[in-house]
């Protein structure tokens, strides 16, 4: 580990100081929201914004880099955040601030793509996997330390505006420094639809739905926290804490996931974490109630999304891996954009409590129809470890993870599904 550190921190800085930025708008954005009192519904678009441009960066973003370059496309990107971030505070409506967060989730998926390749081609065969990791870790880190900023001014003012767009100005100089040369890119085609639903209904199903818990959590939690009376450092603290959950789970449902049938884990998470949801719907917790929840929930969403995925290409070749995943990150995104729209909708019908009858409503559905497909395919053999993965992750990073994960298994993938695997 102190090797990868020592060739890539620059790179890994620079990621520090973007998670650092893209943590403190989306939980400002939230808190910013009830002080110039924009509607929960309203407020759900702003947010959904950030996922429809993630969806579509990932798709043009590509053949930009493949146009002109990463230097100019990454250079280029970083300005238009650095912009945005300002004009949030210049502009506080919230039709303004549905097209600024589209603009910066687009532009934030184009500076991952780019980061990740850079991190990618800076290891080797032996150091990938650590450089991952120490990638996925320090994009996790980011949105705490972002949380944890909000504290430092007043959110009805312009500093807190400020200061991520002086964070990411900055994250672009070490990485642009590095000496470490742009690497050759080459876009993935995804995987069509119907091949892979019929790859892994579950796989497809899941993320669909992981998307939708993952994206209300995390866009939706400051709105929700801010319908409830929580103050500032109440909801960056909770914000935190779902960060913190879903990397403190990684590792050890991670083990278990290489060693036990991972339909088996992805249905016990999913139904743990829709109790959590429930309990906490149902009742007035108090602050530390709700952070433990965050956290747990946090716990269930963050690996989950990664046994999902690795789940899948247990039953692909090694070529048809990076489509596929490529693919599931479109249907995640997919789902993702739909979820501060629905609880917005539910919270406005139903109170605050809708933000976790939502999840808990995915979440249920998601160990209900994980237990079914248990009835109906065979347990694949384990023929991809898992790999430590984030929802915000590129089709970039998650090639590079699953390429380490998969090098450990020297036998085979399947050639193909049993007939009882055929079943849809």
């Amino acid at each position: 580990m102190l090797t990868v550190l020592r060739t890539t921190w620059p790179l890994l800085l620079g990621i520090l100081l973007l998670m650092i930025g893209n943590g403190m708008q989306g939980t400002l954005l939230g808190v910013r929201g009830g002080i110039e009192e924009i509607p929960t519904s309203l407020m759900s678009v702003v947010m959904a914004g950030y996922f429809g441009g993630f969806v579509l960066g990932s798709v043009a973003v590509p053949p930009m880099i493949q146009r002109v370059g990463h230097v100019r496309v990454f250079a280029a990107l970083g300005s238009l955040i650095s912009a945005v971030l300002i004009l949030y505070a210049a502009a506080p409506h919230w039709l303004a601030w549905a097209a600024l967060r589209m603009v910066i989730g687009f532009c934030f998926c184009g500076v991952y793509i780019t980061a990740e390749s850079w991190v990618n081609a800076s290891a080797s065969n032996e150091t990938r996997g650590q450089a991952m990791s120490a990638y996925f870790i320090m994009q996790m880190l980011g949105l705490v330390i972002g949380q944890v900023l909000l504290n430092v001014s007043d959110p009805a003012g312009w500093m807190l505006f400020v200061i991520p767009s002086v964070l990411v100005s900055l994250a672009f100089t070490p990485i642009l420094l590095a000496q470490v040369q742009a690497p050759r890119f080459e876009q993935i085609k995804p995987m069509s639809l119907p091949r892979l639903y019929r790859t892994s209904p579950l796989g497809c199903i899941g993320i669909f739905l992981i998307g939708g818990v993952f994206s209300a959590l995390l866009g939706m939690g400051s709105v929700w926290g801010a319908v409830i009376g929580l103050d500032v450092g109440q909801i960056s603290a909770f914000i935190a804490a779902i960060s913190i959950g879903g990397l403190l789970a990684q590792y050890p449902i991670g083990w278990l996931s290489d060693r036990l049938d991972r339909r088996k884990i992805i249905t016990v998470l999913a139904a743990f974490g829709a109790v959590v949801t429930a309990v906490v719907a149902a009742s007035d917790m108090g602050i530390w109630g709700y952070l433990l929840a965050a956290a747990l929930v946090g716990g269930v969403a963050n690996p989950a999304y990664a046994l999902l995925i690795a789940y899948t290409n247990d039953f692909l070749d090694a070529s048809d891996m990076a489509a596929a995943s490529a693919g599931l990150l479109l249907v995640n995104g997919a789902g993702s954009v739909f979820g501060p729209i629905l609880t917005g909708w539910l919270m406005t019908l139903i109170g605050p409590q809708g933000f976790w009858v939502y999840m808990g409503v995915l979440l249920t559905g998601l160990a209900a129809y994980g237990a079914w497909r248990m009835t109906q395919r065979a347990s694949p053999s384990l023929d991809q470890n898992f790999a430590l993965l984030m929802p915000a992750a590129t089709p970039v990073a998650v090639e590079a993870a699953l390429t380490e994960a998969g090098d450990s298994h020297s036998h085979p993938p399947q050639d193909g599904p049993t007939d009882m695997q055929d079943q849809p």
